[in-house]
């Protein structure tokens, strides 16, 4: 048993010292005029019971596998079964990608995580003329439900779980991915994985959104109940800080804008007729992790408490499996440099280890090349076994959350928490995130952030290795891989091929149908459904929804 009274008079004389190490450090010639973490946090030389209120952080701190799940949501966590190692692959033709998905299965990964091409990701195909030059760059090109085929091809849906990063058409990809999935005679309720559908953030900070956001509010509704229904093992939604934090937020706000979406989502479905605990359990997140090891582990924790607590008193959730944040992580692609590329295997390997310390489900490791072009199979297999080190050799995983009780990350877990809290506040007197978006205020909020690190950086106030300092001479890399010029031209052939072969009247029809629903209160994925399966194509698809939604424009304001 603890003595109070002996705590307190300990943690009484741990402030006394630290007090007396910060005059002594103020007064050093090399001292810093304030230590902090890379979002700007105040960092103390040393770290006490004080610093975590005492004793009474064991209240929050709790058990693993229950609420406040802040110490993950797993009794056993990993050792019971490790996070899922995905690698983010996407690139050229359905043809090319296919290989590379094969190729990473064959290495270990368990997982498989879709990047579309630009063109895909904002609703056009391939022969349209604001594509060109752009098929099959950041992503894979996919037009058809053919191309969705070829792209997983041998590849067993009903024993591998997939991650679609798709937003804007992310119904169309849903209905395409049941669609190829059915024609190998597996059910919608034996399908494992995510689609993004995080069309706010898209708003915020990605850019890749196509309707006003209230008509696209209504999409994220219909899949997230229609896959409420019918796809019991599918994670209708990824609700995604990642994009926030490249886009140069900071560790407290991309808590506090990803969960600040998340409740948007849980009452906007809640609003289409679906009860919390219907929806609730198959809600899942994204995160980055960082340069800044400690103050990620905490983001993570912090995160988890903070969402548990909404679920269960905001939203009134009964179901224990509604109040868990399930999240994928992946490493922070802005922390990549083209100076020194190998050094990117360091950061990399610094920050997947903060996602593993701090609880996730899933992650992706960025490729060391990946500031200068797409990973080559030698780049995404040094990434991978970076996973595979951490999960087999390092022995983080033998215990369940290792850093839980130290006074430096409970004291900063406890820090994002409240200054989460306080945006939550902000943006909920806005009248929500939606108006929040519309004001332009949380894209200023990124914008304001994004500079002051930048002016950091440019001052040397930051360290980044190699960029502001211990610069070498180094010769341009070799051997990255490069796209195929020809990757347009064949898609362009192919939607040509498939124009002639299928049944005009039946995708007019389809088409004819999707218009209709969106003019009504209907649930529209039964409609993409059977627009996919006539073969009609994503550009046909969206531009049948933007004759009744219209287009987004974006926001000046700021």
């Amino acid at each position: 048993m603890f003595d109070g009274d002996k705590v307190e008079a300990i943690a009484s004389g741990f402030q006394k010292w630290n007090d007396s190490l910060q005059k002594q450090l103020a007064k050093a010639p090399e001292a810093k005029a304030r230590f902090e973490t890379i979002s700007g946090l105040p960092v103390n030389p040393l770290y006490t019971p004080a610093d975590v209120s005492g004793l009474d952080y064991l209240r929050d701190l709790g058990f693993p596998g229950q609420h406040p799940f802040t110490r993950g949501i797993q009794t056993n966590m990993y050792r019971g079964r490790f996070w899922t190692m995905r690698q983010y692959a996407g690139f050229g033709s359905a043809e090319d990608t296919n290989r590379r998905f094969r190729y990473l299965l064959e290495q270990g990964q368990t997982g498989l995580s879709v990047a579309f091409d630009l063109p895909t990701q904002i609703g056009y195909d391939s022969d349209h003329p604001l594509a060109l030059g752009e098929v099959g760059k950041v992503g894979v090109a996919i037009d058809s439900v053919r191309d969705l085929g070829v792209l997983f091809d041998r590849i067993p849906l009903d024993q591998v779980s997939t991650s679609m990063t798709i937003n804007s058409p992310a119904s169309i990809l849903t209905a395409m991915y049941l669609a190829i999935a059915g024609q190998d005679g597996i059910g919608p309720e034996q399908l494992r994985g995510t689609v993004q559908n995080d069309i706010l953030k898209e708003y915020i900070a990605r850019g890749t959104y196509i309707f006003p956001i209230r008509p696209a509010m209504r999409i994220v509704a219909d899949i997230i109940g229609f896959c409420a229904k019918n796809m019991p093992q599918w994670n209708s939604i990824s609700i995604s800080g990642y994009h926030m934090r490249e886009a140069g937020c900071t560790a407290v706000q991309e808590v506090a804008f990803t969960v600040a979406d998340g409740i948007t989502y849980v009452e906007t479905a809640r609003n289409a007729g679906l009860g919390v605990d219907e929806i609730a359990p198959r809600l899942s997140f994204f995160f980055a992790a960082h340069q800044d090891f400690f103050e990620e582990v905490a983001k993570f924790r912090a995160a988890r408490r903070i969402w548990s607590r909404i679920m269960k008193e905001r939203f009134q959730a009964k179901n224990p499996r509604s109040w868990m944040l399930r999240y994928h992580v992946q490493t922070a692609g802005c922390s990549l440099t083209a100076q020194q590329p190998f050094l990117n295997i360091l950061r990399t390997g610094y920050e997947a280890l903060s996602a593993v310390l701090g609880g996730c489900q899933s992650l992706h490791t960025n490729s060391y090349p990946e500031a200068l072009a797409l990973p080559s199979e030698e780049a995404v297999q040094i990434a991978l076994r970076t996973q595979q080190i951490i999960a087999y050799e390092t022995g983080v995983t033998e215990t369940v959350d290792p850093l839980a009780g130290s006074y430096y990350v409970e004291h900063m877990t406890d820090r994002i928490e409240t200054e989460v809290e306080e945006y939550l506040k902000r943006i909920e007197q806005m009248g929500g995130v939606i108006p929040a978006i519309e004001t332009g205020y949380i894209q200023g909020e990124i914008a304001n952030s994004a500079y002051e690190y930048q002016k950091k950086v440019e001052t040397k106030e930051r360290i980044v290795v190699g960029v502001n300092q211990f610069q070498i001479e180094e010769p341009p890399p070799e051997g990255l891989l490069k796209v195929r010029q020809t990757v347009g031209e064949l898609q362009t052939e192919k939607l040509r091929i498939l124009r002639n072969e299928r049944s005009g009247g039946a995708v007019r029809s389809s088409l004819d149908e999707i218009r209709r629903v969106a003019g009504s209160t209907d649930n529209l994925m039964p409609a993409i459904i059977e627009a996919v399966k006539a073969e009609a194509t994503i550009g046909e698809i969206c531009d049948a929804l933007r004759e009744v939604f219209g287009e987004y424009r974006g926001n000046k304001s700021f």
